[in-house]
């Protein structure tokens, strides 16, 4: 079964992203038809792309029901934009992360998805990655003794798109779902236990909440993680660092769409060996999504995102003190 596109949202992460690794997956359930776009705001339309006025009128160019959503409009618009999809018999929608921004606003989602009846996926490309593989495998066969501490870094220069506001609220929003995401996978289970959050500063702008976002958690198991994303940072860096009884393992995930390679650094008794391996995670993940759409099911990962939501709100009501008066 072949399915036609609809990117809903052109901005950075819908023209930017999605519509240029649609292609790239290269799944034999993706039509070569051009795909459809549709943003509120006059926006050009990205190449092989066709730009149409409304939802109603994708509607009409292409079968919803034979039809991939891509969500890609802000969280906190979420659920108005799928329940106008539902509407129209949208019912294959790929969501971009996060869910939402809130308990509330997850909840307003699930409910329009159950309305709906539709098969919902969050964009979750780490979780699919063959860095988070290498590491759950590391957890799960305990070549290194047990699990002891996880640390995440994610940290990337964010200052034009933060000051023209993009929908995300606080920096809790913007990178750390997919760190945490894999936190979870990785050591199940876990509560926050602090949380410490501060505005973007630059020039004469000030940005609330949208600078520095830290986040600690205790699993039932007991590993200990700590979550670090600073959207201020003169550098790009995504990395989850793994320390177990006898070994410390940092992978680094590719920084960007411009070079999909992913690197593994394990130290074990004062010796470190480091692997270098292809990881374009995000083309991956969209190619098992549309495998997915056409019967296989082989994501179901709301859940999880859902968590990952409940655990970040959390942590912004902790924040938000150090945050107001940063």
């Amino acid at each position: 079964m072949r399915f036609r596109t609809l990117v809903v949202g052109l901005g950075r992460a819908g023209a930017g992203l999605h519509v240029p690794v649609v292609r790239a997956a290269g799944s034999p359930h993706v039509d070569p038809a051009p795909i459809l776009g549709y943003d509120p705001r006059d926006v050009p339309a990205p190449p092989g792309t066709t730009v149409v006025g409304s939802l109603a009128a994708a509607a009409a160019a292409a079968d919803p029901a034979r039809t991939v959503v891509h969500l890609c409009t802000p969280p906190t618009v979420r659920a108005a934009a799928l329940a106008e999809l539902g509407r129209l018999g949208y019912r294959k929608v790929l969501v971009e992360k996060p869910l939402a921004t809130d308990d509330a606003g997850v909840a307003e989602v699930l409910r329009v998805r159950d309305a709906y009846r539709m098969d919902l996926v969050v964009v979750s490309q780490w979780l699919e990655s063959g860095l988070t593989a290498r590491l759950a495998a590391a957890v799960a066969d305990e070549r290194y003794g047990t699990l002891r501490a996880l640390a995440v870094s994610q940290h990337k220069p964010r200052f034009a798109r933060s000051a023209g506001g993009d929908g995300h609220p606080t920096a809790f929003d913007v990178e750390m779902p997919h760190g945490l995401g894999v936190a979870l996978r990785l050591a199940g289970p876990a509560e926050v236990t602090a949380a410490e959050g501060d505005d973007l500063r630059f020039a004469d702008v000030c940005v609330p909440r949208m600078g520095r976002a830290c986040l600690s958690l205790r699993h039932a198991n007991g590993v200990r993680t700590e979550l670090r994303s600073d959207l201020a940072a003169p550098i790009r860096e995504r990395s989850v660092t793994a320390r177990f009884e006898g070994a410390t393992v940092t992978g680094h995930f590719p920084v960007s769409e411009t070079d999909e390679y992913a690197q593994v650094l394990t130290t074990v008794g004062g010796r470190t060996e480091r692997e270098v391996f292809a990881d374009p995670s995000l083309t991956t993940f969209t190619a098992r999504a549309y495998e997915h759409f056409a019967g296989r099911r082989v994501l179901a990962d709301v859940d999880l995102n859902a968590e990952v939501v409940r655990l970040l709100g959390v942590g912004k009501r902790l924040a938000a003190p150090v945050a107001a008066h940063a």
